[in-house]
């Protein structure tokens, strides 16, 4: 790494070189710069907005779950197996889906080695269970904090190694080529040079981006996304970066005080749903007039945890995801707040002393709480003795489950979609490495835990690439100020305008609108004139942005800047969700497309709720790239790209791998 300054535009900018830059620090972007040392590509930096921000560090459920190929028993898995169940969630290319699972147990024994307290049994083996969308107990767990500890032994690797971080860096642009086909490096602003006086703009050049930003949490309001995560998505697509699948996000019940997951134990020990006024009066169990027997809602509750996505096709029935529907109902249409209680049972599925009638479960409910010795007691008894971590975790957090109610909502959780990439993870902008979350490889279904993985498999793909391909001259400081004049003068531009301007409002207000406008339209309930309506709506303020946004100190630089990344991350996803449903897209994934002609999952249900389930139309892969204009998209769609069964032979591809073929 070298580190200068230079003279531009009246300011004197810090400019770091390095061969590559890994951008986040999560469990992807931690992993893509130990692989890239230990591949002796050394000249790195990690560039971070807080090394403990991130949804890795701070993200989980009951137990966080890991997806990687079976490693016990006589559970027989091979990893075309593995592959064509990801291939069968829909959406996903066949190459992508491979690559997943042949690379899932190197990723997983990484984990292990570097001190990931998966467990194992006496003999060693690595014992699974399966999770939702999983045939065959591939998954994986070491308790809510999986990926926390994952990060934080990755975090110790990478310190071992001395490699360089620039934290407190927040990103503000990805620099490219003029013909936006390459990128030169990244801007970022030091936030600990906002109200400083010094300079708090940082250019770092360099021939490779792992760009490792996670998820576009800051997109929705209701969402279970921890608050220090924001992602850096709409940089990209600023920058030309394709995105794919940007459709497919998950969304489930999760508890909002204190943001997690509520899937698992959490469900299983079928804790007391009820709705109250905002002042917290009017307390009222609401399942119990939706479904057609006490035993039907205790089933539905249990089932959620681990069917726990919104998942359209789980409505009809009394299936468990109608619960998600009804809790929906009662926040936003009836105004209501909605709340688990592990203190008491379901009074409609209780007997006069309280107990549980557990006779009325069906048998594979009965049979999991009767193998876990839980017939009896009340939900936070039944969770405490299945996984008293699961408590630990909401009282280490301020909240007692056997004290008071856990307030919850239907949540953003996950982006099955993202920025787009090939089989080595790298993007139609040339040397850009999209990895983790920030990737798109998934479609529309996916097994729980697959994203640990896949941000394992991707950082490690991308580092082995930069590695062992040939490198191209490293460019000169002189040359590098160059090529990203334009750019700079544009960044520039707009902190002079937002600075300056006497009118406006707040970038956290602005921001804020924007989030509750994306929950209303663009996340469990979608219809077409309100997707429309706030696409224009976003365009709009893009369009005019320095003129709206106003701030009286120069530490709202951070929230400007993440203001505009999230208006350009809304823009690019209300116009592949408006194109989604425009080609005769149907619910599908985990949201509902709202059709007239649809019908309703329950009698009781208004109007509103009529949809129709997609058949596996538009299997097609959708792709969408911003417009120079930085208001319009270009859509396209593609078929995907097979999942091919091999007869393998080894000399045959032990040459190829000799001679670097692999790496063309």
């Amino acid at each position: 790494m070298h580190k200068q300054k230079v003279n531009f535009a009246g300011r004197k900018i810090p400019v770091y070189s390095a061969a590559a830059v890994v951008a986040g620090s999560g469990a992807a972007g931690l992993n893509a710069a130990k692989r890239l040392y230990d591949f002796d590509y050394q000249d790195i930096i990690i560039v971070t907005e807080g090394m403990k921000k991130g949804t890795s560090r701070n993200t989980g459920s009951d137990k966080q779950t890991y997806y990687k190929l079976s490693l016990s028993g006589d559970n027989r898995d091979s990893v075309y197996d593995m592959a064509r169940t990801y291939y069968e969630g829909g959406a996903m290319h066949g190459d992508l889906a491979k690559v997943e699972a042949a690379l899932s147990v190197r990723s997983f024994f990484h984990l292990v080695e570097i001190g990931v307290p998966f467990p194992h049994t006496a003999q060693g083996e690595y014992v699974g269970y399966k999770t939702d969308h999983d045939p065959a107990r591939r998954a994986t767990s070491a308790g809510p904090l999986t990926s926390h500890y994952m990060t934080k032994n990755l975090e110790r690797e990478v310190q071992s190694r001395k490699i360089p971080i620039l934290d407190q860096h927040q990103l503000a642009g990805v620099l490219t080529y003029p013909n936006r086909e390459q990128v030169l490096g990244l801007l970022a602003i030091n936030l600990d040079k906002l109200n400083s006086g010094e300079e708090h703009l940082v250019l770092i050049n360099c021939r490779e981006i792992v760009y490792a930003t996670g998820g576009p949490a800051q997109i929705y309001k209701t969402s279970v996304y921890p608050e220090s995560q924001t992602g850096a998505s709409g940089l990209a697509f600023e920058a030309g970066a394709r995105g794919q699948n940007l459709t497919e996000s998950q969304y489930g019940l999760a508890s909002t005080k204190f943001r997690w997951n509520l899937s698992g134990t959490y469900q299983q020990v079928i804790p007391r749903y009820v709705s109250t006024a905002q002042d917290g009066s009017q307390e009222e169990e609401f399942l119990q007039d939706y479904f057609s027997s006490p035993g039907k809602m205790m089933d539905a509750i249990f089932l959620k945890g681990y069917q726990w996505p919104f998942d359209p096709r789980k409505i009809e029935n009394q299936g468990s995801s109608l619960i998600d529907l009804l809790v929906y109902r009662e926040i936003v249409e009836k105004n209501r707040r909605v709340w688990l209680d592990y203190r008491k049972n379901p009074a409609w599925a209780s007997d006069k002393d309280g107990e549980l009638k557990f006779e009325l479960l069906s048998e594979e409910a009965y049979n999991y709480l009767k193998n876990s010795q839980v017939l009896g007691g009340t939900p936070i008894t039944r969770l405490r003795k299945m996984n008293e971590p699961a408590y630990q975790l909401y009282k280490d957090n301020d909240i007692d489950l056997a004290r008071e109610k856990l307030e919850i909502a239907v949540c953003a959780q996950h982006n099955n979609g993202g920025l787009l990439g090939d089989k080595w993870w790298q993007s139609n902008l040339k040397n850009f490495f999209p990895v983790g979350e920030a990737n798109g490889s998934h479609g529309v279904y996916r097994p729980g835990g697959s994203a640990l993985n896949s941000g394992q498999v991707g950082s490690l793909r991308a580092a082995e690439f930069i590695a062992n391909k040939n490198p191209s001259e490293m460019r000169s400081v002189e040359k590098f100020i160059e090529l990203a004049t334009e750019q700079l003068k544009k960044k520039i531009s707009f902190e002079d305008q937002i600075i300056h301007n006497n009118n406006g409002e707040s970038p956290k207000k602005l921001l804020q609108e924007r989030q509750q406008r994306m929950s209303e339209t663009a996340a469990i309930i979608r219809d077409r004139s309100e997707v429309m309506e706030a696409e224009e709506e976003t365009r709009r303020m893009l369009d005019n942005l320095p003129e709206r946004v106003k701030i009286t100190d120069c530490l709202e630089l951070s929230t400007a800047y993440h203001l505009y990344d999230c208006l350009l991350t809304q823009l690019v996803y209300l116009n592949a969700i408006a194109d989604y449903i425009d080609q005769g897209g149907q619910s599908r994934g985990s949201y509902l497309i709202l059709r007239k002609e649809g019908k309703k999952p329950l009698g009781e249900l208004p109007e509103f709720f009529k949809f129709k389930i997609s058949r596996g139309e538009k299997e097609e892969i959708q792709t969408v790239k911003l417009n120079r204009d930085l208001l319009n998209c270009k859509i396209e769609w593609m078929d995907r790209r097979p999942l091919k069964e091999e007869d393998l032979w080894f000399e045959k591809e032990w040459k190829k791998f000799r001679e670097g073929e692999i790496y063309n």
